[in-house]
């Protein structure tokens, strides 16, 4: 069945352009412009981050799979914005701030977040779906990094989510040439994770992301924590002893324990 629609007070983009709807513990954040392929306007990236954390903060959400309507993840920022900050020095000064933020939010959200690409995925689209912890795609998918098409200078944090996907040779060969790159590319090269045939999509990450919802989200949130130690430098080991001493605390390791001696589901009860 199809998610049913959920009216949260997350942020001023939910609605129109960004539409948020849950089935279960899965919520899925929609992109919606779809007669634009979905850019991103000056308004959406500013208010992601409140639609974030109105999701972030329910309880009853475990998973959340984000995606574009109809046949397009995202094409990108709305370029017709780009140039119109009040700075005429860096006109890009404002959208820059809140495409920052915007990918900040995704990429610090707490629960495990599952990017559902069709079609076009580009320059913003990327950025967003990079951003997420995992990226499922049809064969539709087409992929590109383009600010080398209009003298753009991309950030270093979105530099860095690229590199950490695909490597230096690749990320340079992206944001050099601003080609496109299609669905089974960037399967091998790592921007994409799981290649799905195009009827089997829907269904598949929903399948993934209700497995997902079933684990142990206090797992989930250590495994973030410690994979962003981890890339960024640190050794992680600060939080081994707060991870460890919660799982005791809440009954989480012993409910985990207790299901697979009765061989049955876990009930899990923490829920961060």
């Amino acid at each position: 069945m199809p998610p049913t629609p959920r009216k949260l007070a997350a942020g001023p983009c939910t609605g129109a352009t960004l539409r948020v709807s849950r089935e279960g513990h899965v919520a899925r954040l929609t992109i919606d412009r779809p007669e634009k392929r979905n850019a991103m306007t000056a308004a959406m990236w500013a208010g992601l981050p409140g639609v974030l954390a109105g999701l972030a903060d329910d309880a009853d959400v475990r998973v959340l799979v984000v995606t574009g309507a109809g046949p397009s993840f995202c094409a990108g920022a709305d370029i017709s914005e780009l140039l119109g900050g009040p700075d005429p020095a860096d006109p890009m000064a404002v959208v820059r701030r809140d495409n920052l933020a915007a990918q900040a939010a995704l990429r610090n959200f707490p629960k495990p977040t599952v990017a559902m690409i069709r079609g076009h995925c580009i320059g913003g689209g990327v950025e967003i779906a990079t951003c997420c912890d995992l990226r499922f795609a049809d064969p539709t998918g087409v992929f590109g990094v383009t600010p080398a098409k209009v003298g753009i200078v991309y950030t270093p944090s979105s530099t860095k989510a690229l590199l950490d996907l695909v490597g230096p040779a690749m990320t340079k060969y992206l944001l050099f040439s601003g080609e496109l790159i299609d669905a089974p590319t960037a399967l091998r090269v790592g921007l994409v994770d799981q290649l799905v045939p195009a009827d089997d999509l829907e269904a598949e990450v929903h399948r993934f992301a209700d497995i997902l919802a079933s684990r142990s989200a206090l797992s989930q949130r250590a495994t973030k924590e410690t994979v962003a130690a981890l890339a960024s430098g640190s050794d992680g080991e600060h939080l081994v002893a707060r991870w460890y001493r919660e799982t005791i605390a809440v009954g989480e390791l012993a409910e985990g324990v207790s299901a697979f001696a009765d061989r049955r589901p876990p009930r899990f009860p923490w829920s961060g």
